[in-house]
Order: structure tokens, then C-alpha cells, then sequence
């Protein structure tokens, strides 16, 4: 994930600076480290919500804070946004979190207390906190997490207009709506699974749903059953998304949270319109009703009505969509835009 949406910021990081990234070594390392990167392994229990069995974590930064005594420490993700920034709290090191979403900590009533005052010890001495949308940033002013004048909205990492150029549109007789992430609860497939079999009724085949991702062991037989019965094709994992975005004439998203959701940036730079929920980190992403539509949350019956109206477009409205969501992506998400408004931040520009 570092790589996939950081690298140009770290790239022009090292033009002028050494950088050090503290992180699990799951790929990219090896990357990471012909670029100039100093990487150092760094296990971290990403579901564990336990500060005692974290101990070994915060030892760990402690460490690794003394020994490469850094001039400021930049963090991402909920777990060394806290403990790290804690850390350098105490030893008076300038630190920089993300908050690239809110997750499912701040889902359950009891567990949103217990991190939101781990989140205020944290970020007492944060210099700034960059956010991926306006909502989630409301939250933690709402909470008290963190003063105003010390937050900074971004349109969440941008997106690589090069490396997700313009796509022609397909022309082809069968509409492809298409899924790309994991196959989980909280990115609405229940609801769009639903709304597929609805279409499909309607529309035979005209219309296809292109699953892209990996399942959690509880969609697999459902996932059996859509392909079964030719409501869905599955395809796996997928390192090289911009194929099926190539190949697909709408991507649907109807996602519970999202910190900002880089699977609409992605296909809207490409020329796909898209479909997603009117939440946080989603509607940011979307020119409703010009580069895609918004259903509401958690709501079968709204995404069905929103994938119906899509598929009623004619051939050419819909290209156009297309079109509308590649202009909108260059004008507020390109991710040189977003780097340079990082480094003002960052005071490195």
C-alpha cells in the first residue's frame, strides 16, 4: 500500500532528504531500497487492539527513534499513529500523522472511546494531521482529537494521471459493472450481490458484474453461486489492476467507510464512470449524476435503482460520463498536486 500510493511522494522526498520507512515487509522492499530507501522490518499486529500485546511496538520505535534520531517522523495507519506519535511526543521529535480513514475502530461504541483517548494522548504535540476527507476530519474535531488549526485535508493520496491515462471506452453489447477490492461485509457486496440478481433478471445478458479481489471464507460459496448462475465472473487477485478497469463500463463501490477510496480514483482517471456510496471518502470522489452516481449507504434498493439508471444511458452518455470523471480526476486529484501540498505541509518544498 506504501508503495502503491506513496512512492512519488517519497521519490521526491529523496531528492533532497534521506528517508528511513519503518514498516512490515510484505513487497515492495526490495523497491523501496533501490529507490534510497533505508527500510528496517517492523512487525505489527494490524487487527490487535491490545496496548499490553503491543509492547513490543513501542519498544521496537523507541529503539529504532534513538538509534536514527530522525529531524521528523511521518506516520501512516491507526497503530504508529499513536504509539509512534506518542514516542516522539516525549522525545520533542516533530512528528506528521494520517488518518486515512476512520476503520472499523470507530464502528463500535465502546472501542471508538478507548481510541479516541489513545488518539488525543498521541496527537497533543502532533505538528499536523492530514486528512482524506472533510467527514473524517469533522470526526475527530467532534471528539476533541485534534485542534483545527492543526489539521490539513488532502483529496487522499491522488492519483498517478500517467500511470492511470485515459482509456478508450468499450463498445460492446454486454455491460460490464465491476467490483475491484476485497470481498468483505463493509464494502457493501451484500447489497450489490442483491442488486446484481435483480438486474440480471431484468436485463439477461446485457449486464455482468467482474469481481476482482480476494473472498473472505464466508463469500465462498456465494461467490460460487453468482458465477454458477452467469450473474458474476471471478477473476482472483490481481496485481495489474488497469485491465479490468480498461474493460469494464462502470465500477461499483458501495463501500460502509473509506478513508478515500483509491479504487474510484483509479477508474475514474481511467474513463469509467462509477457508482458508490454518498459517504466520506467516497461522494468526494464523484460529480453526481456528470462522472458517476451516488446510492446511499448500506441501502439494496438504492445502489439497484443508481446501477439501473446507468444501464437505461445511451452508448454515447455513458462514454461520456467516462470522459467527465478522467477531467474531474485532473483538475482536484492529480497526485503531483497532492505531493506539493505535502511538502508546503511538511515544510520541505
Amino acid at each position: 500500500m506504501l508503495y502503491q500510493f506513496r512512492k512519488e511522494l517519497i521519490e521526491t522526498l529523496l531528492k533532497k532528504h534521506e528517508v528511513v520507512l519503518s514498516m512490515p515487509f510484505a513487497g515492495h522492499e526490495e523497491d523501496f531500497q533501490a529507490m534510497g530507501c533505508k527500510c528496517i522490518n517492523t512487525k505489527i499486529d494490524r487487527r490487535g487492539i491490545n496496548p499490553l500485546k503491543d509492547l513490543h511496538l513501542i519498544k521496537f520505535y523507541n529503539k529504532l527513534l534513538k538509534e536514527e534520531k530522525p529531524d521528523k517522523v511521518i506516520t501512516y495507519s491507526i497503530k504508529p499513529n499513536i504509539y509512534a506519535g506518542l514516542l516522539c511526543a516525549w522525545k520533542k521529535i516533530p512528528y506528521y500523522a494520517n488518518v486515512q480513514g476512520l476503520g472499523t475502530a470507530f464502528q463500535k461504541p465502546g472501542l471508538a472511546q478507548f481510541v479516541t483517548l489513545l488518539y488525543k494522548a498521541a496527537f497533543i504535540k502532533v505538528q499536523k494531521v492530514f486528512f482524506e476527507n472533510k467527514g473524517n476530519a469533522g470526526e475527530f474535531l467532534k471528539r476533541r482529537i485534534v485542534r483545527k488549526k492543526k489539521i490539513k485535508v488532502l483529496n487522499g493520496a491522488g492519483v498517478n494521471l500517467e500511470h492511470y491515462s485515459y482509456t478508450e471506452y468499450p463498445e460492446t453489447n454486454v455491460i460490464h459493472f465491476l467490483y475491484l477490492g476485497r470481498i468483505m461485509e463493509e464494502k457493501g457486496v451484500n447489497e450489490l450481490f442483491s442488486a446484481m440478481k435483480r438486474l440480471k433478471k431484468e436485463f439477461g445478458d446485457k449486464v455482468i458484474l467482474d469481481i476482482v479481489g480476494f473472498f473472505e471464507e464466508e463469500y465462498k460459496e456465494t461467490i460460487e453461486d453468482l458465477v454458477e448462475k452467469g450473474i458474476a465472473k471471478f477473476h482472483g487477485f490481481q496485481k495489474e489492476t488497469r485491465p479490468w478497469y480498461g474493460m469494464a463500463h462502470c465500477v461499483v463501490l458501495p463501500s460502509y467507510h473509506e478513508g478515500m477510496s483509491n479504487v474510484l480514483l483509479e477508474a475514474s482517471a481511467m474513463g469509467r464512470p462509477v457508482i458508490t456510496s454518498n459517504i466520506p471518502g467516497c461522494k468526494e470522489a464523484v460529480d453526481e449524476g456528470k462522472t458517476g452516481f451516488l446510492c446511499q449507504v448500506k441501502d439494496e434498493e438504492s445502489l439497484y435503482e443508481k446501477m439501473k439508471e446507468f444501464l437505461l444511458l445511451s452508448d454515447e452518455e455513458k462514454k461520456q460520463m467516462g470522459i467527465n470523471a478522467r477531467k474531474y480526476m485532473e483538475h482536484y486529484f492529480d497526485k503531483k498536486k497532492v505531493v506539493g501540498q505535502t511538502l508546503k505541509t511538511l515544510g520541505l518544498e
